[in-house]
């Protein structure tokens, strides 16, 4: 890695064009000496070659369609596949990164040649409320994500090194049914080959909101998540991360009305870990004690998710 290595940001983005040029605006703006491309990556939708305009001296827009399969993964994957810096970067397209965020992973990854991926905190913005979530680990690895999905590791804070992807631990995947939680998957793939390292430190600013690509999906969100526990067979070396990931499938089963459904998954979730609190959320849901959307705009006010 070169002293000061460019960086290129994979900015994944559909039909949120305002919120797009501030997500554009905060990467552009990085106190980075460094080349900073941004290639923003348009899934179903036209790309608006008008960005192009936005670059300036050491820093470039790029506008590219999704060539891949449909959805977050594919995006990001087209968009690292055409990326030409030495670091690859993602930044959601409703997301806005925080000043000093890029100068302060990329000195991260130079201080240890041995790493690969580093990632920060995130500051949750819903609903008018605002909530910092950073972790106090310096290292995490497989077996901390087994156990928890830490989801203050939000892919905009994601910062990898393009060898990485490119020869190490791959690509995104795509085979995640509707995308949902490739990120997850793709966080324990790159633990695998070497622990991530993590700054303490909300630099980015993640929006929760109605219009996020996953909003009320839950047959999807329920099939993905089975998806993942059998690519994963390490979550039987957790039962707490097994119960966790099982209890969020009978909450989507509950939330999409498949009562019987989230009764069989609930009973799974108790039986690795009786204290796993999302496996009583889905039987009040599932037994209409509380809405599923009423549970989650509680957890959301707090910066949490189900």
């Amino acid at each position: 890695m070169t002293r000061q290595p460019s960086v290129s940001v994979v900015v994944p983005t559909r039909d949120r064009p305002e919120l797009l040029r501030a997500a554009l605006a905060a990467i552009l703006a990085q106190e980075y000496p460094g080349r900073i491309e941004a290639v923003v990556v348009f899934d179903q939708s036209t790309p608006d070659e008008s960005l192009t305009a936005l670059a300036g001296p050491d820093r470039a827009v790029r506008v590219i369609g999704n060539g891949r399969a449909p959805g977050l993964a594919g995006a990001r994957n087209s968009g690292t596949l055409a990326a030409e810096g030495e670091l690859i970067a993602f930044c959601d397209d409703d997301d806005e990164w925080l000043p000093g965020k890029l100068a302060a992973q990329v000195d991260a990854l130079a201080a240890d040649p041995a790493a690969e991926f580093v990632c920060c905190g995130i500051r949750v913005s819903y609903d008018g409320h605002t909530v910092d979530r950073v972790l106090d680990k310096d290292r995490i690895t497989l077996d901390d994500l087994l156990r928890d999905r830490l989801t203050e590791l939000h892919p905009s804070t994601f910062l990898i090194r393009a060898t990485a992807l490119r020869e190490g631990f791959g690509l995104v995947d795509e085979e995640i049914p509707g995308s949902y939680a490739e990120d997850y998957e793709f966080l324990l793939r790159a633990a695998r080959s070497a622990p991530l390292i993590n700054l303490p430190t909300p630099s980015v600013l993640v929006r929760w909101h109605k219009r996020s690509y996953f909003a009320q999906r839950w047959d999807t969100i329920s099939e993905a998540l089975q998806w993942l526990l059998r690519r994963y067979p390490e979550f039987a070396t957790q039962p707490a991360g097994a119960a966790r990931v099982a209890g969020q499938i009978a909450f989507a089963q509950a939330a999409s009305g498949d009562r019987r459904g989230a009764l069989r998954w609930a009973r799974r979730t108790l039986r690795s870990n009786p204290r796993e609190p999302r496996a009583y959320l889905a039987l009040a849901v599932a037994g209409r004690v509380v809405r599923a959307d009423a549970v989650l705009r509680t957890l959301h006010k707090r910066g949490r998710g189900i």
